[in-house]
């Protein structure tokens, strides 16, 4: 079941990998001080933080899942990637310059200003959970996709990931990390256009296949174009994507930590436009290839075949399950009868870029699944360490600590984070996937009043109080549509039943309206005391 890898493209991974630490040495002199560490002295140009925005966008899991969501359905959830020019511009419109005039690194520490020490640690601590998960997360897949398609060993993956990552990360700062992202951009966006273009050249019945293929069998449908609280149709996801790209871009010190670094304001503007417009092309090419696989693999009986049980092995990887157990195979087996449509969708461009590519193609192509993951993981890794520096260190342990002291603290808490991240990928390989899903769920409950917090902070100039009141009851609205779909905590009765797509509109729209009105009420109140007309 190995895939082949052949010396040559050993020669490519192995170039790429050296290509990479080089940047990190290189801009090493460039990080001597805590503002160059975390903002490059505010000297970037535009065009390579917007790469480095794009990269860190199009992680390895929408490397190897866009694919596999086009092969499984439709290209309905390429809906959400028609969401990004609307974000961008609330993004660049409202949020940016109030960013760029702070001069603040931290995005929360202007919650701080606004609502005072718990919004700020709220976010903070919440925004450093999730990038630890989230790293843990990208090395994982990574591993897991390798090691079902190549044999490779799980723990040598990460290992190699994490350390490369938070060796890069370490020594050069957030230069090296978004130089090494606009690299790692243009390896994953060439490499996924090479295999766009060999699919078409290897179609058996030539590349007209293709679309007549996908056209019998709707695979270019967006989804229905009416209204629905329970299905994904075009404007739910639509609306669903506003609202997290703008999360995103608007409140994200990982995307927010890129524009802060450019060098102007114009070009920070022009960081966030490439970063992304350019997501929404890639995003479309990346769809086509899984429309391209569904036509090819339906040539393939054989190969399908192996696709399944490749499938079926990850699958039962992610539950935990050790190959060395003597019913790991039967258990591959009996998975193998029972895949759900998506399951098989996310093993097939594995299985092609292992199986079908010429050499020195697959080491490209698997040079560009390393990209995709590590430029997400190196920018969690410098993200985070701004963070707990600034929100935490200086914030309630050290606030007068000298600059060189910050600089140690900013080393020391990359290397804690890299390997905390390493830590969590390699738990989950004992762990499995379900400990996985319990996580997403919680943190994306208790995370979920973050956009709705920094809205009302942007709308309203005199929220205070409410604001903890319409967190509260953002989560809480939050928890109930959630648990309702994820659980059955819930009685039937008292569910909510809504598709999880809406939770974050709920959640956030709670927010707003719960602080807007409270507050307007208590402006209200007071006007009419100060004027002797209200109640006494």
């Amino acid at each position: 079941m190995e895939g082949h890898f052949t010396i040559l493209d050993w020669l490519v991974l192995g170039a790429y990998f050296v290509g990479t630490m080089a940047i990190g040495v290189l801009f090493h002199r460039r990080s001597r001080s805590a503002e160059g560490y975390t903002a490059a002295d505010r000297s970037l140009p535009g065009w390579v933080c917007g790469l480095s925005i794009f990269a860190t966008y199009l992680s390895s899991i929408s490397f190897l899942a866009l694919p596999g969501k086009a092969y499984a359905s439709n290209w309905n959830a390429f809906v959400f990637s028609l969401s990004l020019p609307v974000a961008t511009w609330l993004a660049v419109r409202f949020f940016l310059p109030y960013y760029r005039r702070s001069g603040e690194v931290s995005a929360y520490a202007l919650l701080e200003r606004r609502f005072g020490p718990w919004a700020r640690g709220y976010v903070s601590l919440f925004y450093l959970l999730t990038q630890l998960a989230r790293m843990g997360v990208v090395m994982y897949l990574i591993a897991l996709s390798l090691h079902v398609l190549l044999g490779w060993s799980l723990w040598t993956i990460i290992l190699v990931t994490g350390l490369s990552v938070t060796a890069y990360a370490l020594i050069g700062g957030i230069a090296a990390v978004i130089w090494a992202d606009a690299v790692q951009a243009i390896v994953l966006m060439g490499g996924a256009g090479l295999c766009a273009v060999l699919m078409l050249v290897l179609m058996p019945g030539g590349a007209g296949r293709v679309f007549t293929v996908a056209a019998e069998h709707h695979k270019f449908s967006l989804g229905a174009m009416n209204w629905s609280w329970t299905v994904p149709t075009f404007w739910m996801v639509l609306l669903y994507g506003v609202v997290i790209n703008l999360q995103n871009f608007g409140i994200d010190q990982s995307y927010i930590q890129r524009y802060i670094a450019s060098k102007s304001d114009r070009e920070a503007r022009k960081s966030l436009w490439l970063g992304g417009l350019l997501y929404v092309p890639i995003s479309a090419l990346f769809f086509f290839i899984g429309t391209e696989l569904f036509a090819f693999y339906r040539t393939q009986p054989q190969a399908l075949a192996e696709v399944r049980q490749i499938a079926a092995r990850r699958v039962v990887l992610q539950k935990g399950m050790d190959p060395g157990d003597p019913g790991f195979e039967v258990a591959c087996e009996a998975q193998s009868r029972t895949l759900k449509p998506d399951q098989v969708g996310d093993a097939v461009f594995p299985h092609f870029i292992g199986r079908m590519l010429p050499p020195g193609v697959t080491g490209l192509l698997i040079a560009a699944i390393f990209a995709a993951g590590m430029s997400t993981v190196s920018t969690s890794l410098n993200s985070s360490a701004t963070l707990v520096v600034g929100d935490w260190y200086r914030r309630y342990i050290r606030p007068r600590a000298q600059a060189g002291e910050t600089l140690t603290a900013l080393y020391v808490a990359t290397a804690v984070w890299g390997v905390a991240g390493t830590a969590v990928a390699l738990w989950m390989t004992r762990a499995g996937g379900s400990v996985l899903d319990v996580w997403w769920t919680w943190s994306g409950i208790l995370g979920g009043g973050m956009l709705g917090l920094f809205l009302l902070g942007r709308i309203s100039r005199a929220a205070n109080a409410p604001a903890v009141l319409g967190v509260l009851l953002g989560l809480f609205v939050i928890a109930w549509a959630t648990l309702s779909i994820k659980t059955d905590w819930i009685p039937a009765a008292w569910r909510g039943g809504v598709h999880e797509f809406v939770i974050p509109v709920m959640g956030v729209t709670t927010i707003l309206l719960t602080g807007l009105v409270l507050t307007t009420a208590g402006w209200t109140i007071a006007r009419l005391r100060g004027s002797g007309h209200g109640p006494r």
